[in-house]
């Protein structure tokens, strides 16, 4: 495969949404796909989440006040929102609008939560888990990160278990043991995703 892919069958933008344990490796995963499909966009979520060193504020995450979140909800200006870790993490319906209207491929790199609504709401969505090899190397991935207190490494080890009970809910399972291998397969369910005859029947019927 070409390291810079692009959509060749379908006509229609996909919206690819990703869940993962927190240190199982989404985010990286998440933003290789995006250098290799320069037609595949992220979908940029908002969050009440503190920003980390080297975060960039609407690239990495829209960060707002709990203020403004609240009043975003309140408004019904989120597809999706949940309460994770003690901060609160949402999609902006109007992404979802704008990326439909313009047929532009969009990936959501979210929790649980928030594929549980999109999945009521955009049943065309593809929802791929990402699951780590086992949660002691999770758990050492967590504290490799360096980023956490130790009592935020417990509580995501303690979601992490009702987390991957979840992914029996998505479409396909990648487990993330090697970087590479698990990149080759999130590229292969967008190649074939981007193939189903659903979404290129008006091709066929064009011939």
């Amino acid at each position: 495969m070409n390291k810079d892919s692009t959509f060749q069958a379908c006509p229609d933008g996909l919206l690819f949404v990703v869940s993962a344990p927190s240190g199982a490796g989404k985010t990286s995963l998440c933003k290789e796909l995006i250098r290799r499909y320069p037609n595949l966009r992220p979908s940029i979520s908002y969050t009440t989440r503190k920003q980390r060193n080297g975060e960039v504020d609407g690239s990495d995450y829209h960060f707002v006040s709990p203020e403004t979140f609240r009043s975003m909800v309140d408004e019904d200006q989120l597809a999706e929102w949940a309460e994770v870790h003690d901060n609160f993490y949402g999609t902006a319906l109007s992404t979802l609008e704008k990326a439909s209207a313009a047929g532009t491929h969009l990936l959501l790199d979210i929790d649980c939560q928030g594929a549980a609504q999109l999945k009521k709401s955009y049943p065309g969505a593809v929802f791929v888990f990402i699951l780590p090899p086992s949660l002691k190397e999770l758990e050492k991935r967590l504290r490799g990160r360096q980023t956490d207190a130790e009592e935020v490494i417990a509580r995501r080890l303690s979601n992490a278990a009702q987390e991957i009970a979840e992914a029996k809910k998505y479409d396909y399972l990648v487990i993330n043991d090697d970087f590479d291998t698990a990149l080759e397969q999130l590229c292969a369910i967008i190649e074939a995703e981007q193939c189903r005859m659903g979404r290129v029947r008006p091709c066929l019927e064009q011939i």
